[in-house]
């Protein structure tokens, strides 16, 4: 008597969707398209607004958490990361840049309750009293990421290590969707991280213009058309914009504080001395 024939299993294909607020919903638009074989969404305005809203309201909290803890959940995301290179590797980002990523956020992690203390301090008056500077966050930053994976981590950390929330649009989507799994099992709060994938074009000047983004970052685009469109934009509200770097920027090299201090506001405080 011959064994039945084992059943035919039918694969669970994966849909690349957003990350808003700690959450992986479709596009509102139902829209989607292709990469590599892959169904990934595609981000409307609706979801751009909706992923600031996520974002305003999770900066209080996150800014108001100690540098501490923040960088105790930035160390959280890098050994998440670690134990899942296999699964970016396969997506076809090459190890040494997984593990350079790995890398990149331990490094920020670092700085998490030490960047207060380089760019801020007391400063020598003349008086009786205290001059002391210190450094806040400046708020919602929008980011057009680069397309490469180590570009991504390298303009998503230095943000939200100083206390910033941010809203990515992802040129790399599996890779960028896959960081979000790994960041929404890493203890970060949901609405710190919010990743967007379809059309940075199309979703950028949205962001660019919004009232609740305080800056943007043009790291990854590569349009100098667009770069300036959306630099006007932000300055109709007094945006902050990081311009775009060279197109062959190598993200392999030390960042250095730039990218931290960038988003960070300094305030000065007087107090007077005690006798």
């Amino acid at each position: 008597m011959t064994a039945p024939a084992a059943p035919v299993r039918l694969g669970v294909r994966k849909t690349y969707k957003l990350f808003i607020g700690g959450k992986f919903p479709r596009s509102e638009s139902g829209r989607t398209y292709l990469v590599n074989g892959d169904n990934v969404a595609l981000a409307s305005r609706k979801d751009a607004r909706d992923a600031v809203v996520a974002a305003r309201a999770a900066q209080p909290k996150w800014a108001g958490a100690t540098a501490y803890n923040r960088g105790q959940v930035l160390y959280r995301i890098a050994e998440m990361l670690e134990s899942r290179r296999d699964e970016f590797a396969a997506q076809g980002v090459p190890v040494a840049e997984v593990e350079a990523a790995v890398d990149r956020w331990v490094w920020y992690a670092g700085w998490a309750d030490k960047i207060a203390q380089v760019h801020g301090g007391a400063n020598p008056v003349a008086g009786p009293f205290f001059n002391i500077s210190a450094p806040e966050p400046t708020g919602v930053v929008a980011v057009v990421a680069p397309a490469s994976f180590l570009g991504l981590v390298s303009v998503i950390a230095p943000a939200i290590v100083t206390g910033n929330t941010v809203v990515v649009l992802a040129a790399g989507p599996q890779a960028a969707v896959t960081l979000a799994e790994v960041i929404a099992t890493s203890d970060v709060p949901g609405g710190v991280v919010n990743i967007l994938t379809g059309n940075a074009a199309e979703t950028a000047p949205w962001l660019a213009s919004h009232d609740d983004v305080n800056a943007i970052d043009l790291a990854g685009v590569t349009d100098l058309e667009l770069a300036t469109e959306l630099e006007r934009a932000a300055a109709g509200n007094l945006k902050r914009v990081l311009r775009p770097g060279d197109p062959e920027n190598d993200f392999t090299a030390d960042p250095g504080l730039k990218p931290m201090v960038a988003l960070l506001e300094t305030k000065t405080v007087w107090h007077p001395k005690g006798f």
